[in-house]
């Protein structure tokens, strides 16, 4: 029910906090630009994602572990391992890489035990730290370059000093309040000696500025308390300078490169003396295109004259940097390079695909396909069972991912690109899963079709706008421009730049339906780059439609939300637009996302950012009359916590998640009031929510997607609530296969295979606790206790959760047996309507719950009840054949017992000779029943299987999917099935009889031993 406003309905996480989000993927690495290794260590580097946190291997890039969750995540700009003591590690939070997706970070953070436990170490304010420098006789003093905030001017900018370990920090340079530090060297041999680069640069919405007052290189001598600048020197240029990387030569300190970004004579220089004179020895574009997202130099270790060059490929240079020979790393685009001062043939390099790693000089590296870092744009779904994801990844390509899987886990086998590029937005085909429509950069728009293979261009206005500002397009498609089809109309698709298009027929031809919707600043619509180099790529296009979506109660009811702030709303189609943007709005918002109500056509959600001016502020605002008034509805969001998306649940109206740059947040009181969605999520920005079939499905910048696989307990919350113990009723299960295995470290978790069973217990202390699975006529399938060894359920105070599979006990399988492709197991219950029931104590409680058939069986409920009764009829006779073993080994025993125990009592030589007849007849029907040779895997190549393996094999075969037995399956068990009864009536008869008979004759001659029994 909707919670009228004013009345703040809050939860305690205690009832929900056992949902979890699970990792869908996929395992294939984001951007990285902080990496290094550790000397001596040969296996061990660590890496930082730019919006991940920080990763750690042990086994060369092999595998990868997050170290900073729990702690700190988000963007990771610089990594520094001590020399004096590798268990302390200096993280400085904030890429280097200003690109138009670029995350702020947390300042600084240090670990003293290689990454266990962190603590916050100061400069909270600095945004951006894309160096970091530790003494390597005293990790207590450190410097760090700090860029700064790229958006606006200010103080908290330069290369801070700390001298005992971060607790306080003293600035040491400082260039202006525009140009902050991007680099920073110490010399390795001599430590008093430092090199720095300052560099002003600008971000604003609509552009980016490399260059000016305040980008210079810098030295000093005596351990960073006075620095000079040495660009002015002998030999640099003396124009406009952009960004610099500088590296030393550690086998010759004299020795010093810098990189540079100029007009007319930028590039590769190189000082013989410390930096007092200077020398242009390259000026190749390969080394310093796009200058502001790379710009690094690294000497090699060991020899004077090897130096690298990173840029979208990396540069070697063997001449000391006049000429460089050009190579790939796994991924393109480089950011960060560490060579191990002991075998410089050990590098490990960061780029736009996370981090790789080499023993061999780059010959070969790891591969990147196990890092998920990938960072998302936009996240869509379509209505294929299982449904999909859609989501474009940044420097990559688009991406097709099921929410879950048949398998163990979501692997790189499970997901695919689709239509459109690294910055799109992806609509799928309403009644046609396999058609896909995606965008990309450049207004570029394709249709794919998966049946076919074949890619369409169907871009709205198909002018290549590649390096023109936005003031040449004939319309204005922003880097991450909308596409969507209507709720109502599964032929219409809608696509925006400044203005509204709409398409019919796929694609062949567009209409615009709307005017130009933003504020169409013409001074916001300009080459971008400058002073130095431009660089357009529609990332800076301004003044466009930013976010737009149909109303899925009212058709024609069309929002619209531009970068440059405005909101406009149609309710006739787009025949008419109305300026409805809310007063009191901050102006030049960037309305990131646009959310119409599925309960009332005249409310509207919109999420809206203004940190590319700087501001950090949360911007969330909902309107009830068409946007008419609007109400801005924050509270409980921290104060940087700007705010990219916001989703309303579609079945419990209020009900409303939020997604921010630092985490998730959800309202139930219909945002008058926000409290953290965390949980187990990482710290990560947010960028997209879908909501799904009760599921909600996150797109992260920097740790690939996730998702929430049962909203129906947030749903319950307020009948929960006030509850000593709560039943949560489960969500319809789907009888399908899968498996849930969490914990992997190169593949995605799947979706649990069973019905996911959530409840609450308050005080579970000294209690028995149960729970209880019973079809629809009250029997018992299962159950579960914290008493049953065997079933047993875990219990914690709070919430609990419990995944039951579907099945009963299966038949009885001994110790030891090896049985060659054959399942005991019980078969799954068939869809229909059962129940759970839940015990604490004296105190119970039930719910009713659903299992449905899987939408892609091939078979009806009728066929699988015909399955489910095939296979519990194998396993009734398997298990009372491997019943009867259990008494056979028995009887067995006791007959042995009794040979050794008499076998030289004359008296009784007749019965001993019956105690070894029988336990000879005993073991054939075993044998028959079983192949008793078989002790390990392979043994039954060689031993060949016996009645109960045939029986049970057919188990296998028949619950490999939703089918019924076929006829020779039925043959078969009944003839396997006649010929197990056949020894199991022997057995019988033994019992009833020559047992009985022993036994007698026992009592004749008054002997003193236990009767022989067959009972346990």
């Amino acid at each position: 029910m909707l919670i009228p406003e004013g009345i703040a309905q809050q939860y305690d996480e205690a009832l929900y906090g056992s949902l979890e989000y699970r990792l869908i993927g996929p395992f294939r690495g984001g951007r990285s630009a902080a990496v290094t290794g550790v000397p001596e260590q040969p296996n061990l580097f660590y890496f930082g994602a730019t919006g991940g946190g920080v990763w750690r291997t042990k086994n060369g890039g092999r595998t990868w572990e997050n170290i900073s969750d729990g702690y700190f995540g988000g963007s990771t700009g610089s990594i520094e391992v001590a020399e004096s003591d590798p268990n302390v590690i200096y993280v400085g939070g904030g890429e280097k890489t200003v690109r138009g997706n670029v995350s702020s970070g947390y300042g600084i953070w240090k670990t003293e035990d290689a990454g266990k436990t962190w603590k916050s170490m100061g400069l909270e304010k600095s945004r951006h730290i894309p160096r970091i420098a530790i003494h390597p006789k005293n990790h207590d003093i450190v410097y760090a370059a700090v860029l700064g905030n790229i958006y606006k001017p200010t103080q908290e900018r330069g290369v801070y000093k700390t001298v005992d370990g971060g607790k306080t920090w003293k600035k040491v340079l400082f260039a202006n309040e525009n140009a902050g530090a991007v680099d920073l060297i110490m010399d390795p041999n001599n430590h008093r000696v430092l090199y720095a680069a300052t560099w002003n640069v600008r971000r604003t919405p609509y552009s980016l500025s490399s260059g000016g007052d305040g980008s210079a290189l810098w030295k000093s001598t005596d351990s960073g308390e006075t620095w000079t600048e040495i660009s002015k020197n002998e030999g640099f240029p003396s124009d406009t300078l952009g960004i610099i990387g500088v590296t030393v030569s550690p086998a010759n300190s004299e020795r010093v490169w810098a990189i540079v970004e100029n007009k007319e004579k930028g590039g590769v220089y190189r000082s013989e003396d410390g930096g007092e004179t200077w020398s242009l020895i390259n000026s190749e574009r390969k080394l310093r295109q796009r200058a502001w997202y790379y710009t690094r130099i690294y000497a090699d270790t060991e020899d004077e004259d090897l130096v690298y060059v990173l840029n979208v490929r990396y540069h070697k240079s063997t001449d000391g940097g006049k000429t460089y020979s050009t190579y790939n790393a796994p991924h393109g685009d480089h950011h960060d390079l560490w060579i191990a001062p002991e075998d410089p043939n050990r590098m490990i390099i960061g780029d736009d695909g996370g981090a790789q790693v080499t023993y061999d000089g780059g010959e070969t590296w790891s591969t990147y396909h196990n890092q998920p870092t990938s960072q998302f744009y936009r996240v869509t779904t379509d209505n294929a069972f299982p449904y999909r994801i859609y989501a474009a990844q940044q420097d990559n390509s688009t991406v097709r991912i099921p929410h879950r899987t048949e398998g163990w886990s979501i692997d790189e086998d499970d997901w695919e690109s689709t239509a459109g590029g690294e910055s799109a937005h992806i609509a799928v085909d309403p009644e046609n899963p396999e058609i896909v429509y995606g965008g990309s950069y450049d207004g570029f728009l394709t249709r794919y079709n998966h049946d076919t293979g074949t890619v369409r261009s169907v871009s709205v206005w198909p002018d290549n706008p590649m390096g023109h500002g936005a003031e040449d397009m004939k319309y204005r498609f922003q880097w991450n421009f909308p596409i969507f089809f209507s709720p109502h109309d599964p032929n219409k698709l809608y696509t925006a730049s400044n203005h509204l298009h709409v398409t019919t027929n796929e694609g062949e031809s567009w209409e615009v339906i709307s005017p130009d919707l933003t504020r169409d600043d013409p001074s916001k619509q300009k080459s971008s780059g400058g002073p130095i180099t431009q660089d357009n790529t529609s990332v800076e296009y301004y003044c466009t439609i930013f976010a737009a979506a149909e109303s899925p109660v009212t058709p024609g009811l069309i929002w619209t939300g531009s970068d440059d702030g405005l909101i406009h709303v149609t309710r006739n189609g787009g025949k008419d637009w109305t300026d409805v943007t809310p007063k009191g709005m901050p102006e030049w918002m960037m309305i990131n996302s646009v959310e119409p109500s599925v309960f009332d056509p005249g409310t509207c959600y919109v999420a809206g950012t203004r940190y590319k001016l700087g501001d950090f502020t949360p911007y969330l605002y909902k309107t009830t009359d068409y946007g008419a008034t609007w109400k801005k509805i924050t509270n409980g969001i921290p104060a940087e916590h700007f705010t990219r998306v916001l989703r309303e649940d579609p079945k419990q109206k209020g009900l409303l998640y939020a997604g921010t740059e630092t985490g998730m947040y959800i309202s139930f009181d219909d945002g008058a009031n926000w409290k953290s969605f965390q949980m187990n999520l990482p710290i990560v920005p947010i960028t997209d929510l879908a909501v799904r079939d009760n599921n909600l499905i996150v797109a992260t910048q920097g740790r690939s997607l996730w998702i929430i696989d049962d909203l129906s307990v947030i749903h319950q919350l307020s009948a929960a609530k006030g509850n000593d113990n709560y039943l949560y009723k489960p969500k319809d299960t789907y009888r399908m296969g899968g498996a849930s295995r969490s914990g992997s470290l190169t593949s995605g978790t799947n979706h649990p295979a069973g019905v996911m069973t959530y409840f609450y217990v308050n005080d579970p202390k000294d209690k028995e606790i149960a729970l209880h699975y019973l079809n629809a006529a009250n029997d018992t399938i299962q159950s579960f206790s914290t008493k049953d060894k065997k079933n047993k359920l875990d219990v914690s105070k709070g919430a609990n959760y419990h995944t039951w599979d579907m099945r009963g006990e299966g038949a009885e399988r001994l110790p030891g047996m090896v049985l060659w492709w054959a399942s005991t197991d019980a078969p799954q219950a068939v869809p229909g309507n059962y129940k759970v029931v839940l015990e604490v104590g004296d105190e119970t409680y039930s719910q009713p719950f659903k299992i449905v058939p899987d939408k892609n069986a091939e078979t009806d409920i009728a066929g699988m009840q015909q399955q489910y009764d095939f296979i519990a009829d194998v396993n009734k006779t398997v298990d009372r054949a491997h019943q009867s073993i259990k008494k056979i080994r028995k009887i067995s025993d006791q007959l042995e017992a009794f040979q050794k125990q008499y076998k030289d009592n004359e008296a009784v030589s007749d019965l001993v000779e019956k105690a070894k007849t029988m336990q000879e007849d005993f073991s054939k029907i075993e044998k028959a029943l079983y192949q008793t040779q078989n002790r390990s895997g392979q043994d039954p190549l060689n031993f060949p299987i016996r009645l109960t393996n045939k029986l049970a094999h057919l188990n296998s075969l028949v619950s490999m999917d939703d089918f019924p037995p076929t006829q020779q399956d039925i043959a078969v068990k009944n003839q396997l099935t006649q010929q197990v009864r056949a020894e199991l009536n022997k057995f019988d008869t033994m019992v009833d009889q020559e047992i009985s008979a022993f036994n007698a004759a026992f009592n004749q001659k008054q002997l003193n031993y236990l009767f022989i029994e067959s009972d346990e």
